[in-house]
This record gives structure tokens, sequence and C-alpha cells, in this order.
């Protein structure tokens, strides 16, 4: 696309793995597809920060709503065989490029929504979590933070985020079991603020999204500063969550379980392992 051009102006713009569709002079949706089960590259961090900054800079855009064209799957975790790249991107101020992405939802111009239809984990959560509000299908939408189970810590805002939604115990037992929740667990904890029937999702999100866009802007993003002051993490704590996260890609557990993953994905397949990760990453360690 030719950035010069406001997004305002196309009806849809294509990257490669992100589409911006207008949906209404102030509402735009942002899918992201990236089959066949949406994992987040150095690439999809790449773009999807390009995205933010094309948002970002339409004077028009009050509300984004981001959604996934990949059935079964939102924003997936982190593809490992990206992690050098991942770790070696940077954005302003020499800010690990990730951190950077999770950091600029809650201070861009906008107000952004999630509308959950599949597995959000790790990494993908974790820029879930940086979205202003969420709401899940209970009967697609599920998350995670499996980084224990594989030998590493969050890296991304997950364990700075986290237990201020969900408390603390909460968040312990999140992330140090790796399990799955689905939406109705989700919405009990905390980790969304609604969750619906499948059916009903994309009418309650896009309601909420007129409602926002019907509002006066600058009422809209004081409150949306406001609320920030109150609730999110240091961004301190969230560079040195990604630094510890960077040490932990280096233990030993962590090498040792990324061929076991390999080999256990060969073995049962990649459907079967990512619609059931938490299962198999907790057998894996039982079997070690």
């Amino acid at each position: 696309m030719d950035p010069s051009t406001p997004a305002s102006e196309h009806t849809m713009t294509q990257y490669h793995m992100f589409q911006i569709q207008t949906v209404a002079p102030k509402i735009r949706r942002v899918t992201f597809t990236n089959p066949p089960v949406n994992v987040v590259g150095a690439d999809t961090v790449a773009e999807l920060s390009a995205v933010v900054d094309d948002l970002s800079h339409d004077e028009q855009v009050q509300v984004v709503i981001f959604d996934s064209g990949t059935p079964e799957y939102f924003f997936n975790h982190a593809d490992l065989g990206q992690m050098p790249q991942l770790l070696a991107q940077t954005g302003t101020d020499s800010t690990p490029l990730f951190i950077d992405l999770s950091i600029r939802p809650a201070s861009a111009p906008f107000i952004s929504i999630a509308a959950i239809r599949g597995r959000t984990r790790g990494g993908g959560d974790e820029l879930n979590l940086a979205f202003d509000l969420r709401y899940a299908s209970r009967k697609q939408a599920f998350f995670s933070q499996p980084e224990v189970a594989i030998g590493i810590v969050p890296g991304g805002s997950g364990s700075d985020r986290l237990p201020r939604l969900l408390g603390r115990d909460r968040a312990l037992e999140a992330i140090l079991t790796s399990q799955d929740y689905d939406a109705d667990r989700a919405e009990q904890y905390g980790w969304v603020p609604r969750a619906v029937a499948d059916a009903e999702l994309d009418n309650l999100v896009d309601g909420v999204a007129a409602g926002i866009a019907s509002f006066d802007r600058d009422s809209v993003l004081g409150a949306k500063a406001q609320i920030n002051r109150a609730t999110l993490p240091p961004e301190a704590d969230l560079r040195a969550s990604w630094a510890e996260f960077s040490r932990s890609v280096s233990w030993p557990g962590f090498q040792a379980r990324v061929p076991q993953l390999g080999a256990a994905m060969a073995e049962i397949g990649l459907n079967e392992m990512e619609r059931n990760l938490g299962h198999y990453a907790a057998l894996m360690n039982q079997q070690a």
C-alpha cells in the first residue's frame, strides 16, 4: 500500500497477514490470517506494528476491531522457528519491538477491541491482553500462557497484565499450570470482560464499537488515559520481563523441550497438537 494514503480512503487495505477493512467512517476491522494456526512470528510483529502506525495516523479512526480469518485460532503463540528474529527486533528507543507493540494499543488514539474466536496463547495472548477490550466466543475461544510448560517464562507482558486482571493467585495458576482456559472460565477470572454465544459475538462487538464511535473523541480518549494511569503495568516492568524471557530461551530445559515438541507434533499432527497444546505440553513433561 502507499503509506501516504490514509486508511480511511480505502475500503480494504491488504498487508501480507493483515487486512484492514473500513466498517464505518470511524471504525476499522483488522483481520489476522496466518494459516494454518496463526502463530506470531517476527514477520507478524513487524507487520502488525505497521498496521498500528497506519491506523494511528488516520485521524478519522476512533475504534478498531481485531479478529481472525483462520478458523479455530485468534492470535496464537510465538513461532519458535523465528525466535532469534523476534529477540533481535527493536522499536522506539531500542525497546524490543514486541514490547513496543504491546504498549502502543493503550496509547493509540483509538479504542482497540478483540473479537476472539479460537485459541489465543503465549505471545498471541499477550498481544490480545494489550487491546483495550476483549470479547470471546463461548464455543470457540480458549486462552493460555504455556511458556512454563516448555521451559521458559512469559516475556511479552502476560506475567505483568494477568495479575492485574485475574489477581495474584489466579495469575499464578494460569501461568504455572500452562492450561487452556475456556471462555467461561476466562470471563469468570477476568481474562475477558464478557463471553457470549458464538452467534452473538459479532453483534456484541459491532454494537460496542458503534456506540464508542458515536461519542465525542476527546471524551473517549480522555477516559482511556485516566484508566490507563490506574491499571497499566509500568513500562520498565515490561522491559524487565522481556529480558528475563530472553535469558530463559537459553535455559537447558527449553533447549531440551524444543526437539521434543517437534517430535510430538510429527507424531500426532499439527492440528491435534495445537488444539490441545496444554494437555500435550503437560504430558511431555510427565514423560521426560
